[in-house]
């Protein structure tokens, strides 16, 4: 009745093979080997690392599987704040740096098991992101800060950075400042409640709340602290970032160094 080619009617009662079956297994993989921290993009990256694939192709198959890699939420400040007594602000939002140990920003943040609270107090290296120091505690003190800070310390090699931070008590401290100054460190530090003048450190902790805590709560200090470790070490050995040509920090520090 229509004409139709018996060659034709029967090549589309044929089976058609699926061309995504082996790409989309790929990408279901590392997907949840990552714990569905990486979005469409850093799948993509991860991909051309074994063969070149178009991210919008990645971004539909993952649509299909349902796949939706976790977003931070995002909060805005439109108070700018004053300058401290203490020290000026010498990053004023530049969070771009040409070589390692130039600029490094710090800042404490708390996270809640069952038992209470974990501060984390960590150092990052803006020039590919690393935290290259940090330092746990059950409570705020500034023997923390000096853990943290003596770290920091076996990375310099000759190197004056600045190390920016927020107008925290821990940074007003007499000895804080002596020990900078003691190793050719120029602090800096933010406008009075200004958090966009330490976007770079506070854009780590909404990540690290994103995907290390906020799905999996912890009943003990132990479990909550070891959950930290894993994931610093997982941010910068292993998670890949766009802005570092798909690299993980480390990566992308020694390629730099080479």
């Amino acid at each position: 009745m229509l004409d139709l080619k018996r060659s034709t009617f029967f090549y589309h009662r044929q089976p058609k093979a699926d061309k995504n079956a082996e790409i989309r297994q790929k990408i279901s993989q590392i997907y949840h080997e990552h714990k569905g921290n990486y979005g469409y993009r850093r799948v993509a990256e991860e991909l051309r690392k074994a063969e070149c694939v178009n991210k919008k192709r990645v971004q539909n198959i993952m649509q299909q599987l349902d796949l939706k890699g976790k977003c931070k939420k995002r909060k805005y400040r439109s108070y700018q704040g004053q300058i401290g007594n203490i020290a000026e602000n010498l990053l004023q939002r530049d969070f771009n740096a040409s070589k390692p140990n130039e600029k490094w920003v710090t800042d404490v943040s708390e996270f809640k098991c069952a038992e209470g609270k974990v501060y984390l107090s960590p150092i990052k290296d803006l020039f590919n992101g690393e935290i290259i120091a940090y330092s746990l505690s059950r409570s705020p003190n500034f023997e923390q800060i000096i853990q943290m800070m003596n770290q920091a310390m076996t990375k310099l090699n000759g190197e004056h950075p600045i190390l920016h931070s927020d107008q925290g008590w821990q940074y007003q401290m007499r000895g804080y400042q002596n020990l900078l100054k003691e190793n050719g460190i120029q602090q800096s530090m933010s406008r009075k409640g200004n958090c966009l003048d330490n976007a770079a450190m506070e854009s780590f902790f909404g990540r690290l709340k994103t995907e290390c805590v906020v799905d999996e709560q912890c009943d003990t200090f132990e479990q909550l602290e070891k959950r930290l470790h894993e994931y610093i070490y997982y941010y910068n050995n292993k998670r890949i970032q766009s802005k570092l040509k798909g690299l993980s920090p480390v990566e992308y520090r020694a390629q730099s160094l080479n």
